[in-house]
């Protein structure tokens, strides 16, 4: 009775030893959400505040798809730093092998990166730049010239009005991201060039449209006259021809509209005369930031800055064909 006793207790011990190894074993398979193959890259997104925004995120996902080899793990900071670095640092508790930021603001970032840095985890920074005294930090980044879209709309306009007086109204977008600051920056570089040109409204529109049309409508109703309309992005310059429209006013005709970004719609209203001049500004980093992810799985390196060409458009260059083969 004893030696059958002990028997079974030496198979029940048995049992309980082979279910926690494989116990533990699932366990580090779950922990890695059975990815363990795959690459896997936290996206710090600013948001969802725009039609570029948007096609940007769409071609982050297709490039890095599970079908490409990847694990995307995408975090949607709604136009907020703190969410931000609140995800850099979840991202670095998750031990992912990219990090790919595209960022509020350029300041504020020294802390977290180099919590990246001591993680070794790379971080690629999109769209927007960062500004940072170690740049070491970050291993690269992938975006637009947003100073000298800027100095392309203020050239346009140089060519178009020669020396005649101007009235202008100024949509910024979000205050202190890159393209903000860049393409104010070229804006103000044309004001000091021209005296004959004044300004006469600027506020920030935060991307939107809903905020374009809001503050042109505002200004409107306070009588506000104007020649050019400046908007930062292409929604903002939506929802100030809405508010035009609505007024009676007739853009493109009453009121020369500029734009950045180039979207579809916007080519589309270049084509109808509403918008004057758009800038391009290319959303389509997925297939860059994949090609940079390549380049670091084969230990190769990357150029530290890479700017997207970009083109721009009026109505005497726009063609049905540029739009037909807009992919955003």
């Amino acid at each position: 009775m004893k030696k059958r006793l002990t028997l079974i207790l030496c198979l029940l011990l048995c049992c309980a030893l082979c279910g926690l190894l494989t116990s533990c074993g699932n366990a580090n398979k779950g922990g890695n959400d059975g990815y363990e193959d795959f690459v896997v890259v936290g996206f710090s997104q600013v948001g969802a505040e725009s039609d570029w925004r948007n096609a940007n995120t769409k071609s982050m996902q297709e490039a890095l798809s599970e079908a490409n080899g990847y694990r995307l793990i995408l975090d949607d900071a709604q136009q907020k730093q703190e969410r931000q670095i609140t995800a850099i640092r979840n991202f670095i508790h998750q031990g992912v092998d990219y990090i790919v930021l595209a960022p509020t603001t350029e300041k504020g970032w020294e802390t977290v990166l180099a919590e990246a840095k001591t993680a070794k985890i790379p971080v690629i920074i999109v769209d927007r730049m960062i500004e940072i005294e170690d740049d070491s930090l970050f291993t690269c980044w992938i975006g637009s010239d947003f100073l000298g879209e800027g100095r392309n709309a203020v050239r346009w306009m140089e060519n178009h009005f020669d020396d005649q007086p101007l009235r202008i109204v100024h949509l910024q977008g979000n205050l202190g991201s890159s393209a903000q600051l860049g393409r104010t920056a070229g804006l103000e570089e044309g004001l000091e060039r021209h005296p004959e040109w004044e300004l006469v409204y600027q506020e920030n529109g935060d991307f939107t449209q809903a905020k374009g049309q809001e503050l042109v409508e505002a200004l409107l109703a306070d009588g506000v006259e104007f020649d050019v309309l400046y908007s930062e992005n292409d929604n903002m310059a939506y929802g100030a021809i809405d508010a035009l429209k609505n007024a009676g006013i007739t853009p493109g005709k009453d009121v020369t509209i500029i734009s950045f970004d180039a979207g579809r719609h916007a080519l589309e209203l270049v084509m109808a005369g509403e918008i004057s001049y758009v800038v391009e500004c290319n959303p389509l980093h997925g297939p860059r930031v994949e090609a940079i992810i390549q380049r670091l799985e084969a230990k190769q390196t990357p150029p530290k800055l890479t700017y997207v060409e970009e083109a721009s458009f009026d109505t005497e260059t726009i063609t049905q064909t540029i739009i037909d083969g807009r992919g955003y």
